[in-house]
């Protein structure tokens, strides 16, 4: 039990947290919307990126060029059934998504989601806490380490705690400002 791997855990939850606001809209387009996107082929499901080159030729389309361009209707069927908010142009050799404008309401669920992917990611962080605290407990009841160094560590665990809800809510903030950006 140490504080590296404290901060191991917590560095997880911190990047899983970054990947999950990649899936939120903002004002601009961006290849992480359509991340989660599966697409059966070949007789089994297949992320997008594995069969597709995705790019975002100007700020409001996703172009989706598929290295095989018999895909094309797969990837704009599954496209359809992801529900992204957004109607795919299927093209001869690619699909298109075009970001439709966010209004102020869609804007503020956006906002109301990203904040409901803040407090997870936060409790992530500190169920960790609980668990290396409960971890450092059984090993002192087990006299392998001193009373003050499981105060010492406990005061570590709890540092780190801080550090990282610090960097959640500064992402969060960071993503809240791209989102209401008009």
């Amino acid at each position: 039990m140490s504080k590296a791997e404290t901060e191991q855990k917590m560095v997880q939850a911190v990047e899983h947290f970054k990947e999950d606001l990649k899936s939120l809209r903002t004002g601009r387009a961006n290849a992480g919307l359509v991340d989660g996107v599966t697409i059966e082929l070949y007789g089994s499901k297949m992320r997008l990126r594995e069969v597709a080159n995705i790019t975002t030729p100007d700020s409001k389309t996703i172009l989706i060029s598929p290295f095989d361009t018999k895909n094309t209707g797969a990837i704009g069927k599954s496209l359809e059934a992801a529900n992204l908010g957004m109607k795919p142009v299927i093209d001869a050799n690619a699909v298109r998504l075009v970001i439709p404008f966010m209004d102020e309401s869609v804007r503020k669920k956006m906002v109301a989601s990203l904040h409901e992917k803040r407090e997870a990611a936060k409790v992530r962080v500190r169920n960790i806490r609980r668990d290396m605290k409960e971890k450092a407990e059984r090993q002192k009841k087990a006299g392998e380490i001193p009373e003050d160094a499981l105060k010492k560590l406990e005061k570590e665990i709890q540092d780190a705690t801080d550090k990282f809800c610090k960097q959640i809510d500064d992402f969060s903030a960071q993503k809240e400002k791209e989102i209401m950006t008009v």
